[in-house]
């Protein structure tokens, strides 16, 4: 998130409330990771606070290095498998379900290459235009941008139902934008206005819950 540790705490707080609203609507238990993640984005946010305050000197280095790497481990290491894995389980009925499958797929593979990444080159983090910089030489290629894009936004466009497909809209909008105006910080200001997003998630699961759950009886490939 821009500017400050206090601006990830409180938006983390902002954050946690939605999130404990989603989870109180959810109807059944293919429903609950989806319905999670405006909480795990929360906690990713609280826990960049921690990165910001070691990059003000109120932590030692040791532990904003920590801070750091639990942030990215989530943004780059899990969400591409989170993402789909999270739609599919979700969709109404086995034909949207296997949409979901080559998705899903090219997020394991991201996640798994991504982790490896992660643990075999070292990570850098630092301040620029009052946003945090995340580089790790493994994961910062254009290739391997295209292939979490595509997992992560692109699973959305494809759901059966609507208010993901406006979800995937709104943080492909955002994406594109965090690209455009500062790439330098892409994972923090994005996974920051995606959070943000997730009011989308609340917003849908208020709304459907006389509509909910679906019909789940059908094996995927029954």
């Amino acid at each position: 998130m821009c500017f400050s540790a206090t601006a990830n705490f409180v938006g983390s707080g902002v954050l946690g409330a939605i999130g404990v609203v989603t989870l109180t609507k959810v109807k059944h238990k293919r429903e609950l990771l989806f319905a999670s993640l405006p909480t795990l984005f929360a906690v990713h946010q609280f826990i960049e606070g921690f990165v910001w305050l070691g990059l003000d000197g109120v932590l030692s280095p040791a532990v904003t290095h920590n801070m750091g790497a639990a942030f990215v481990l989530y943004a780059q290491g899990l969400l591409p498998f989170l993402m789909p894995l999270s739609i599919l389980l979700f969709e109404p009925d086995m034909k949207s379900r296997r949409r979901m499958l080559p998705f899903l797929a090219i997020g394991t593979g991201t996640t798994l290459y991504m982790l490896w990444a992660l643990i075999a080159y070292p990570l850098h983090i630092f301040v620029r235009g009052d946003s945090i910089v995340y580089i790790n030489d493994g994961t910062n290629n254009t290739a391997l941008a295209v292939l979490y894009i595509f997992a992560t936004c692109g699973s959305l466009f494809f759901s059966k139902v609507r208010a993901m497909v406006v979800f995937g809209a709104a943080n492909l909008a955002i994406l594109l934008t965090v690209m455009a105006v500062k790439r330098y910080a892409f994972t923090s200001l994005w996974c920051a206005y995606a959070a943000v997003a997730s009011v989308i998630i609340l917003g849908y699961f208020w709304k459907s819950r006389l509509h909910r759950p679906f019909k789940y009886a059908e094996a995927i490939w029954g």
